[in-house]
């Protein structure tokens, strides 16, 4: 397969338009973003861990019947996947109260939540990506009514998978971001990445944080704490 140009630069990928029309290939880089943008800064080796660390929970997923874009890594920041649409919204999935969900309800970070917190964002860095619900959702047209309950549904199952499959590795999955997009033919897949950039995982018995809130709160230690989630998913 060639790779041609490249077709976009987001904060932490590249992404190349291949010779084949439905395939692209995604570049993993080590520039770390926060505040939408508003924070810069690099953590050395971060494209390699994202990438390998997405493929490999990827493929766990598929196994368990969540359709992803994911194709083929072909270096250690480099994969390739299926060319999406993808749909404006994060979709934000909280098990336990952190980040802005403690600044807006008032809730020391570590409080259980009762239930599973679905939360959605229109992807927009210059509105600062704004919380919107399902109504300003079918009002704009982002997505039909069945792609939110396909989305709703696979963010909770993959949400179980993805705090079994880590609780087994002393990790506890506090939140964590997911994207969505459709295929030429309008199939709903899950694309962007599972990372220490997108979610926040903490250590099961030190409630130590090992993702990116390392740098946003400038608590030093990043590179390590992406290096061992690095060891505990890859064993590496």
């Amino acid at each position: 397969m060639k790779i041609l140009s490249q077709l976009y630069e987001g904060k932490a990928k590249r992404v190349y338009e291949t010779d084949q029309p439905d395939v692209v290939m995604v570049e993993y880089k080590d520039d770390a973003t926060a505040f939408n943008g508003q924070k810069k800064g690099t953590i050395a080796g971060k494209g390699v861990i994202n990438n390998r660390m997405t493929n490999h929970l990827m493929r766990m997923l598929e196994r368990n019947g969540i359709p992803t874009h994911f194709l083929e890594e072909i270096s250690g920041n480099e994969t390739l996947v299926k060319k999406v649409s993808i749909i404006p919204l994060e979709v934000i999935v909280r098990n336990v109260a952190a980040g802005s969900l403690s600044r807006r309800l008032g809730l020391p970070e570590g409080t259980e939540l009762r239930r599973t917190v679905l939360e959605y964002c229109y992807k927009n860095d210059e509105l600062g990506d704004p919380m919107v619900n399902e109504y300003h959702i079918a009002a704009m047209g982002w997505a039909t009514d069945s792609q939110m309950a396909m989305i709703a549904d696979y963010a909770q199952r993959i949400n179980d998978l993805l705090r079994r499959y880590l609780r087994e590795r002393d990790v506890e999955l506090i939140d964590f971001k997911l994207e969505f997009g459709l295929t030429a033919d309008g199939t709903l897949v899950l694309a962007d990445e599972i990372s220490p950039d997108t979610c926040r995982f903490w250590d099961s018995k030190t409630h130590e944080k090992l993702d990116k809130d390392r740098f946003r709160r400038d608590l030093g230690g990043v590179e390590e704490a992406y290096q061992e989630m690095n060891r505990r998913i890859m064993g590496e």
